[in-house]
């Protein structure tokens, strides 16, 4: 029965008309489906670049729709997948231009990371103030600030040094990663030849932590904005729905903690998550083009580029264990 549905228009179905001839090659087949993204990823760029207005304009419901709805479509996949395929090719035929992107990804993910790594100090800080307010001053409430404080309850501060540990976990993986810092499960790498470890660390950033990424951000995205606007969209949902739920959409950012007195903003840790899976991406292609630049160079380009902290001159034996 597909096949007798007729078809106007390629990119987009003619006006009155059901299906676009795309999106009708589109169902024939996997095959059909990934060649038809691939060919409308450069007109959905364009047209995404040329028409802003249709999904920045957020004071029209419309457009605020449609961002939520393409956030984590099949279509943005698609646009991000190819535009990185022709930066790679691109990167691997003129290499100055891939060290370019790995410096200027690490650059970010070290600034990011060293930023928000104050948050542990502000959590610990914030932890023995409120161990004195509680236990000496016995006060039931924290105020901070001049004329118009900043007041709630010792239990929302209590439980807001949540937060600053979200912000230490989602924003710092990337610099956490560049310096070494995480747990290696290592079985074989140490020993293995050097070029041997970049294709282990080309396949692990192709085949593990990008798609681990996308997962996540394909139901964090919706998970994010359940808790942002009302109706709530859903991942299942086709933008025409989406469309027609837009005439009452309205903001409805989540306030409600899990006490009476307790810290209303866990919203954040909802769009924390997007940002974690950003940054996981972003390093994962970080990771990617360092490890074919110095395969393709050898051993004397290891960590070349390497913005990695120290802890100064004579104190070679605790780096690596902070």
């Amino acid at each position: 029965m597909e096949n007798d549905v007729v078809c106007e228009g390629f990119f987009r179905a003619a006006e009155g008309a059901k299906i676009s001839c795309l999106d009708k090659f589109q169902d024939g087949g996997l095959i059909q489906f990934i060649l038809g993204n691939f060919l409308e990823a450069f007109y959905n760029f364009f047209a995404a670049v040329l028409q802003p207005q249709l999904w920045l304009d957020w004071s029209n419901s419309e457009a605020l729709m449609r961002f939520i709805y393409y956030g984590a479509s099949v279509e943005f996949f698609f646009v991000c997948f190819v535009g990185l395929l022709v930066l790679t090719a691109f990167a691997m035929w003129h290499r100055p231009l891939m060290w370019a992107v790995v410096r200027g990804l690490e650059w970010f993910g070290n600034g990011i990371g060293r930023l928000f790594a104050w948050a542990g100090l502000i959590m610990v800080i914030q932890q023995i103030i409120i161990v004195f307010m509680q236990r000496i001053f016995t006060r039931p409430d924290i105020s901070v600030g001049f004329g118009i404080p900043l007041q709630f309850d010792i239990s929302w501060f209590a439980e807001e040094l949540k937060l600053f540990n979200a912000l230490v976990v989602c924003l710092c993986v990337s610099y956490t990663f560049i310096q070494g810092g995480h747990v290696r499960v290592d079985l074989f790498y140490a020993g293995a030849k050097f070029r041997t470890k970049k294709i282990v660390d080309m396949f692990g950033a192709v085949f593990f932590m990008l798609p681990f990424a996308v997962v996540t951000w394909l139901y964090g995205w919706f998970f994010m904005w359940r808790h942002l606007v009302t109706p709530n969209p859903s991942a299942s949902d086709s933008l025409e729905l989406l469309l027609r739920k837009s005439r009452v959409l309205k903001w409805n950012v989540e306030t409600i903690g899990f006490s009476p007195n307790g810290f209303n903003g866990y919203f954040i840790f909802k769009v924390l998550l997007c940002l974690f899976c950003v940054m996981v991406m972003l390093q994962a292609i970080a990771i990617f083009y360092r490890s074919y630049c110095e395969f393709m160079e050898g051993p004397e380009s290891e960590n070349k580029y390497l913005d990695k902290d120290t802890l100064g001159e004579g104190e070679e034996a605790y780096e690596g264990t902070h």
